[in-house]
């Protein structure tokens, strides 16, 4: 699979990410798959062409598919910052990979807005990307204000 014609973005994600100040979610999940991080001072480092074609990456579970995303970031970080990204041995078996069981900051977030988690079954029937930004967005105690968006762009709120 190649490279994406446009940066990935949802809905919810254009206010925030249309111009690529903010990371948006297609490249925090690639991030995390290949154990990289880089703060957001970094992220505005890069030029917009750079942040686009990271954001253009595809966002499928198997690293094998696109190996490029890491040494794109690496070749970006150096030329634009002289700075290399931050390395990290990524979760084995994150939350939102477990299609069976809603995870824990999910159903506190839910309960926390006052609205209906999704049960296992809805969860289960989620794109595994929709499952990792829900899980991303779910995962500190404060709540993200992009949450409740997120529920409703993938219909588990009316």
């Amino acid at each position: 699979m190649g490279l994406h014609e446009t940066p990935l973005l949802f809905d919810f994600e254009l206010v925030s990410s249309e111009d690529l100040t903010f990371m948006p979610m297609s490249v925090r999940f690639n991030l995390d798959r290949f154990g990289l991080r880089i703060s957001l001072a970094q992220w505005q480092l890069l030029p917009h062409a750079d942040r686009a074609l990271l954001a253009r990456f595809p966002v499928d579970e198997d690293a094998q598919i696109e190996p490029n995303f890491d040494h794109a970031l690496f070749e970006m970080m150096r030329t634009h910052a002289n700075l290399e990204p931050d390395w990290f041995t990524p979760d084995a078996e994150p939350a939102w990979r477990n299609a069976a069981a809603v995870p824990d900051g999910l159903l506190r977030h839910c309960h926390t807005a006052g609205l209906a988690a999704p049960n296992a079954e809805v969860w289960a029937r989620l794109d595994p990307f929709k499952r990792y930004v829900l899980t991303k967005l779910s995962r500190k105690p404060e709540a993200s204000h992009d949450f409740l968006p997120a529920m409703r762009e993938f219909g588990l709120v009316g």
